[in-house]
């Protein structure tokens, strides 16, 4: 008979959050060990945001010796991740400081790990594309400092990366991965476009509500050891707590923040409220719509989003996750219908009257609202998708076990086929 888990962990690494969290950068990195520092970065930020020279002056202020890597790539690659490692290699680094959106922190983290324990690439990488071999011990110390409120990836064990060979989005996680300190800073929010915010504020949405119906951790099969408990263990009281109060403050300030560059009081609520989804989503993990948003993204290589105009043509993380989110939630709701009210609850809708069996669709209609508030494209069509790439849109998701397994209600490919073609078009 199986035995299923009656206990549930609570990981999550040191954060400081508040405007000015950036000038501590240089007194963390020395309290931390750090002599000669990697500054991970992006082009677009180095050259045109202010960010990046303000963390660099702090770090040799406190007599740190600093190197800059601004070629990190937006939506990162295979290749990318191993160029990054290769220069965190060469530079006989103490550690890494990174000044970005996930990209660049999610790079930050795979140049440590293939640093620190070397192996072959797909050693490390989630199945069925990797080998899904642990982490083998702590890594050298990372600083992480978002500039995007979205990813969550400054409170996360997750790198993910575009497998170029796959032609599929899939990730690097363990528990090990997650930086040493984040410093968050909602001054950096003021130099955020609005189509920047736009997708990574609907990460926020989609992290904290799959968080909180995803499966429960007391329905899983118990571990033989506590050291096999995955990180991503599914809802637990934990998990709730930041995943609906991230859910609220999106509700809340994510429209007004798209709308206005000078709503502070929006902006740094938003930039609050994806911190408490990454630390709700690193202990509980995600399920279908960003088990789908892996094959939009490593499909579509032509479509290019507002505020993304400097970079290649691909559709941003947030964007390719929430375009799926309504559709899979109408499908998901059977299994805890609750919950899925509570979410549209959070998001700001009146659910009085609406029954059980309603839930779905009061959430879908919830999100869906706030996306045409924001300007979002009008679903996978608006990406060039239509019924022919459903088949392998359904092919892709299907090999993402790691993100289905967290689903509250178990789907085949041939499920994720329909709820794709219920994405294609949203209003």
């Amino acid at each position: 008979m199986t035995e299923l888990e009656t206990v549930f962990a609570v990981h999550s690494n040191s954060v400081r959050f508040g405007p000015g969290a950036l000038a501590e950068a240089g007194d963390a990195a020395r309290d931390l060990g750090m002599r000669r520092v990697a500054l991970f970065t992006d082009s677009h930020l180095a050259n045109a945001t202010p960010w990046p020279d303000e963390v660099r002056a702090g770090l040799a202020k406190a007599g740190c010796e600093v190197a800059v890597y601004a070629d990190v790539r937006v939506e990162p690659t295979d290749a990318s991740f191993m160029a990054a490692t290769d220069f965190y290699k060469s530079g006989r680094f103490d550690g890494i400081v990174s000044v970005g959106g996930g990209s660049v922190m999610d790079t930050a983290k795979a140049a440590l790990l293939y640093a620190a324990y070397p192996a072959p690439f797909h050693d490390y990488v989630a199945a069925p594309y990797g080998r899904v071999l642990p982490v083998p011990g702590p890594l050298p110390p990372h600083i992480a400092c978002p500039t995007t409120s979205g990813t969550g990836a400054e409170c996360t064990g997750i790198a993910v990366f575009d497998f170029e060979a796959n032609a599929i989005k899939t990730v690097i996680a363990h528990k090990w991965l997650k930086p040493s300190l984040a410093l968050i800073d909602p001054r950096v929010a003021a130099t955020m476009t609005p189509g920047v915010l736009a997708s990574s504020g609907f990460d926020v949405f989609t992290h904290a509500i799959e968080s909180y119906t995803a499966k429960p951790y007391f329905e899983r099969e118990r571990p033989k050891t506590s050291a096999a408990r995955p990180m991503s263990q599914g809802a637990n009281p934990w998990s709730d707590l930041g995943s609906l109060e991230a859910i609220r403050l999106g509700g809340r300030y994510l429209v007004r923040a798209v709308k206005d560059r000078q709503d502070h009081e929006a902006r740094e609520g938003l930039m609050f409220a994806a911190t408490l989804a990454g630390i709700a989503f690193g202990n509980s993990g995600v399920h279908l719509p960003h088990a789908m948003s892996y094959a939009v993204a490593g499909l579509c290589h032509s479509y290019t989003a507002s505020g993304y105009e400097q970079n290649r043509p691909m559709v941003p993380h947030g964007i390719s996750v929430v375009l799926n989110a309504p559709s899979a939630f109408r499908f998901t709701a059977s299994a805890c219908p609750q919950r899925h009210l509570d979410c549209a609850a959070a998001l700001g809708a009146d659910i009085s009257g609406v029954k059980l069996e309603e839930a779905g669709e009061a959430l879908a209609d919830a999100l869906t609202k706030l996306m045409r508030q924001a300007d979002l494209p009008n679903g996978l069509a608006a990406l060039g998708y239509g019924e022919k790439d459903l088949d392998a849109l359904a092919k892709g998701a299907a090999t993402q076990p790691r993100l289905l397994n967290n689903s509250p209600r178990p789907v085949t490919e041939a499920e994720l086929r329909e709820i794709f073609k219920g994405a294609l078009r949203l209003w």
